[in-house]
């Protein structure tokens, strides 16, 4: 899996255990068997588009999830276990802090940009306009909102320093590509589809040696692992689940 690992370490009810742990966003943490969310914020997918400050397309998601591992600097970080993650199947909640660092992980992020508020009391809204206002990394360029990106959204509002108007649905078509490029070692493909939500999911992924894998030549997602894909609520499809190679 293309990820970056730091060691970090985990608080559930009990000692920090040190252990190494997969970023694989800038708002998730994976240690062990176990994949946090972070509470109160969202953060751009690992395979979004955006729009950098320059007007060209950027692996927005990629960018803020290094950015995200420059800001821990291999430091230990906390983690409070808050509960199943309510929207990302399999995910928990978490609270960490950066050891040395008495701040919130998840308001750190806000504050540098890499991330947006999404805390229903609004705990880090003045992180976020301070961060826009300054056009730190996500604010410098053009972007949609995470949520708007997962439901593949292209009436989108458009967010960030770069935006134009004039230019709203060209911005949005580089955004949305009608065949986005896989990230490095990320080759499961990921489709919304209606008949998904019969099972109660937004879509089907599709393995290397499926048989419709080579013939789904415009996915709307890359994911890394098939637990990220049933995470972000796609379910295997059903010509894939017997003989393909994992």
């Amino acid at each position: 899996m293309f990820a970056v690992i730091v060691v970090l370490a985990l608080l559930v009810g009990g000692p920090a255990l040190a252990a190494d742990v997969v970023v694989k966003d800038a708002a998730t943490l994976q240690l062990g068997g176990v994949t946090y969310r972070l509470e109160g914020i969202d953060a751009p997918e690992f395979d979004q588009r955006c729009i950098n400050e320059f007007a060209d397309p950027s692996a927005c998601g990629l960018e803020a999830r290094d950015a995200a591992v420059k800001l821990i600097a291999g430091r230990a970080v906390t983690c409070r276990d808050l509960g199943p993650d309510p929207v990302f199947s399999g995910r928990r909640v978490g609270a960490c802090t950066i050891a040395g660092d008495g701040s919130n992980l998840s308001q750190r992020l806000v504050q540098a940009g890499l991330a947006l508020n999404a805390d229903p009391k609004g705990r880090f809204a003045a992180d976020e306009t301070t961060a826009k206002e300054a056009r730190l990394a996500l604010w410098r360029g053009c972007f949609v909102a995470p949520t708007s990106f997962r439901r593949w959204d292209k009436t989108a509002s458009l967010i960030g320093a770069a935006c134009r108007d004039d230019r709203k649905t060209a911005m949005l078509d580089l955004m949305f590509p009608e065949m986005p490029p896989m990230p490095e070692g990320c080759a499961i493909k990921g489709k919304l589809a209606k008949r998904a939500r019969l099972t109660g999911n937004v879509g089907v992924y599709q393995l290397q040696g499926c048989p419709s894998y080579a013939s789904l030549i415009k996915p709307n997602r890359w994911f890394c692992s098939e637990d990220d894909a049933r995470a972000a609520g796609f379910r295997k499809a059903y010509n894939c689940r017997i003989g393909a190679k994992r």
